[in-house]
Order: C-alpha cells, then sequence, then structure tokens
C-alpha cells in the first residue's frame, strides 16, 4: 500500500498499515511531518508554528505511544487556564467536569459577574443540547443570539475561535466549534487539559513515526515528489508503480492536482485558506513570561509562548497571529510581537535576533456550510486523508490524526485485512 504525504494524516495512516501490508510512503519534502514540524538546519531550526494539544486528543497520544514518543515528557500537561494580560484570567482547577469550569469561571478575573453568567449560559445550552445544533450558523451569528458582550467576544470568544479553527468568527462555523467543545469541555475533566509541547513539533511525533516506520521495513521516500495517482482496470497507483490502495494524505490543494476526479476537484475548490503568522525573538537574557502560554488584551498577536520555559530554548519567545484579515509585513509582525512581550515583561531588550514564519495557506477555513468528503473516493482503491478530510473537526492535529486512521481502516476493510 501507498500513502503520498507524510504529515500527521500520512504517518498516521502509515503507522496503522504498519504489520498489516507493506507500507510505501512517499514525501515531497526532505523531512516528515508536514505544516506541524520542525524546518532549517542545526542550531537555526524553528517549529513552523505553535501547536496546542488537549487531553481529548485521544489518536495523536496514542499514536505517539506507538511509534515510542512520550506524551507525559514530550508535553507539559495543565489544567485548563485562559491567561490575557488586561483581560480575562481563568485557572480551572482538578474537579470533575463540568464543575471545574463552574469553579474557574467563579474565579476568574477581568470579567463582571453578568459576564461570568451569560459565558456559563452560553455554554450550558451547548452541553444541554448535546454539542449539536439544528441548523449551521456562523459563531458570530450564535454568540449573538446567546447575548454575548462585547468583552466576552474580544477576549473569549474570538482568540479561543481564531485558535482552534483559524478562522474569524464571522465566518466560522458554529457546528464545527461545538464538535470540537463536545470534545474538550463537554468530556471528562482531563479532555480539556492544555499539552504544550515541551520539544520542538519533530519530536512529538513526525520524527519518531519515520523511525519505528523505517524499522517496520516500511519503503520511506522523502523528497519524493508523487505526480499523480490514478486507478487502472484492477489497481490504483502512484506515477508508474501499482498498490493494492493508495491514501492520499497531501493539502486539499495538492490532492486536487494528484486525483483524476472532477467531482473531488470541484468541492476541493470550494475550500478558503487562512494564513499564520509565528514570530520568534531570541533575547539575551531569561524572557521570564508569567505563563509558559498567554496572550494580551487589545494587543498585537494573539498569544505569545515562552520557549523557555516549555522547552529550555535559551531566551526564545514565540508569537502567533491567526487568520489576519490583512497580513502585516515581517517589520510590523516583529514590532507588535515585541510590544506585546514587553507588556507581559517589562525588563526584555531589544532582541538579538527575530525571525517570521508565515503559512500563507495554513489551514483550511473552517466556514459555514462547508462540505468536505470522506475517506473513500469515487475511485476503486483510492482513499483520502488530512484534516480537512474529516467530518467534523477543524484543521487540527487531531484532525488529521483520525482522518488517518479512518483512511487506513478502510483500506483494510475494503481488501478484507483484518486490523
Amino acid at each position: 500500500m501507498a500513502v503520498v504525504g507524510a504529515g500527521w494524516a500520512g504517518l498516521a495512516a502509515a503507522v496503522e498499515l504498519a504489520g498489516h501490508a507493506d507500507v510505501t510512503v512517499y514525501e515531497a519534502g526532505r523531512e516528515p511531518g508536514g505544516r506541524a514540524r520542525c524546518s532549517g538546519r542545526g542550531d537555526d531550526r524553528f517549529d513552523n508554528g505553535q501547536h496546542i494539544l488537549l487531553g481529548a486528543y485521544a489518536e495523536c497520544l496514542r499514536l505517539m505511544r506507538t511509534v515510542g514518543a512520550d506524551p507525559d515528557r514530550l508535553l507539559l500537561r495543565r489544567p485548563l487556564q485562559w491567561r490575557r494580560e488586561g483581560g480575562l484570567s481563568l485557572d480551572c482547577p482538578r474537579l470533575p467536569a463540568p464543575l471545574h469550569l463552574a469553579a474557574g469561571l467563579l474565579a476568574a478575573r477581568g470579567l463582571g459577574w453578568r459576564d461570568k453568567w451569560l459565558l456559563a449560559r452560553a455554554l450550558g445550552r451547548l452541553r444541554r443540547d448535546g454539542y449539536r445544533l439544528a441548523a449551521d450558523r456562523s459563531v458570530e451569528a450564535w454568540l449573538e443570539e446567546q447575548g454575548q458582550s462585547r468583552r466576552l467576544r474580544d477576549d473569549f470568544w474570538r482568540p479561543m475561535v481564531l485558535s482552534a479553527l483559524n478562522t474569524p468568527p464571522e465566518r466560522a462555523s458554529m457546528r464545527v466549534l461545538a464538535a470540537a467543545l463536545r470534545d474538550s469541555l463537554g468530556a471528562r475533566r482531563e479532555a480539556s487539559d492544555l499539552l504544550l509541547p515541551a520539544a520542538g513539533l519533530s519530536a512529538l511525533f513526525p520524527e519518531p513515526a519515520w523511525r519505528w516506520l523505517e524499522g517496520k521495513g516500511a519503503d520511506l521516500r522523502a523528497g519524493c515528489r508523487a505526480r499523480t495517482i490514478t486507478s487502472t482496470a484492477d489497481r490504483p497507483q502512484v506515477d508508474d508503480e501499482r498498490y493494492d490502495a493508495v491514501i492520499c494524505a497531501a493539502a486539499p490543494y495538492h490532492a486536487a492536482e494528484l486525483l483524476d476526479d472532477p467531482a473531488l476537484r470541484a468541492a476541493l475548490a470550494a475550500y478558503r485558506y487562512w494564513p499564520i503568522a509565528t514570530v520568534y525573538l531570541r533575547f539575551g537574557v531569561s524572557p521570564r513570561l508569567p505563563a509558559p502560554m498567554l496572550g494580551v488584551s487589545g494587543g498585537g498577536m494573539d498569544w505569545l509562548f515562552d520557549r523557555e520555559a516549555l522547552a529550555g530554548e535559551s531566551g526564545l519567545v514565540a508569537a502567533v497571529l491567526s487568520a489576519p484579515a490583512e497580513l502585516p509585513g515581517a517589520e510590523e509582525l516583529v514590532a507588535r510581537a515585541l510590544a506585546d512581550a514587553r507588556r507581559l515583561a517589562p525588563h526584555l531588550p531589544a532582541p538579538a535576533h527575530s525571525r517570521v514564519i508565515v503559512e500563507k495557506r495554513a489551514t483550511f477555513a473552517s466556514e459555514v456550510g462547508l462540505e468536505r468528503p470522506g475517506a473513500r473516493t469515487a475511485r476503486r482503491g483510492i482513499y483520502l486523508a488530512g484534516d480537512w478530510a474529516h467530518p467534523d473537526y477543524p484543521a487540527t492535529l487531531e484532525g488529521a490524526a483520525r482522518s488517518g486512521v479512518a483512511a487506513a481502516a478502510a483500506a483494510l476493510q475494503d481488501l478484507g485485512i483484518e486490523p
């Protein structure tokens, strides 16, 4: 069997297939990991973005353990926190759900009692409705229906929606957001825990999975770009090589080019994309931010991460801006990140070094009414994997992992192979 693409979805599919079939993995880049990996060389290596995992990410955690990556060592687990300098500050205690959220809201700083009640009421209604909506609508429209104040929208809902969906609330699907809240706030208390990477993204899953697959005898082809995936009378093929099954785990715009499937191409043409900008600031002193991850209310960036506290990267702060309506230039991004960092840590001098990483098509837009394909395609023996192919999750590592597992399960089932 072949897997085209070695991002988190493709690697998840390959790991699930290994042991049941001979596996070949095509990856256009030099390293696995897709848009969630380290880039650069030697001492000049940076994550190409900041990714937050949640306790609800069961497939990510299971797959990490499968390939020998210990989540307890590689991820810093914290009970749900929401820290925004000059705004909402919420810390949920280790109580059973939903008491942990209720207690956190009661003790939250930066919100008046009316806003606390409005937020608790909106979340309570979602829970009572089973996190299901009779009809999809934008998050902004739903917030209007729930009477959420401007302060709640600006200091809680907007940063949360941008982090979870990388889509502005005015266009984001409330149905997709509800699915994410269902598996985090609507599940066990541990499901809402923040899991912050305490190592580079490649170390979490891509590199261990690549080594594990190599140990299983997989044919790993880094730096090998597939040109076409076609379906013949008997078996599918990648370029000129035939396989029993092929899982296309490329980005949607690449999948449209790889596959000769007019209906799928038409569906993927409806996808829109939003950027994410990450600014790295290297200081000659320890950042000593008040928390490993926090934001600045009314600031220029969405979230800041103390990489020294998280991963021991001396003097390093990362700042993230998700789905901006207009993407600022590099100089402005650095200025924004530095201004936010100094609001949190006034002792910080000018950075010794800065770096800006912009993913212009970082994620697909989780918009209202977006129809997503499933794992199976109209072409016999060809399957899809990727966060964009998961039925109801936003563009997250867990969505990618779940889609890869689903594609592998479909391929094995159709071939009559017991997993």
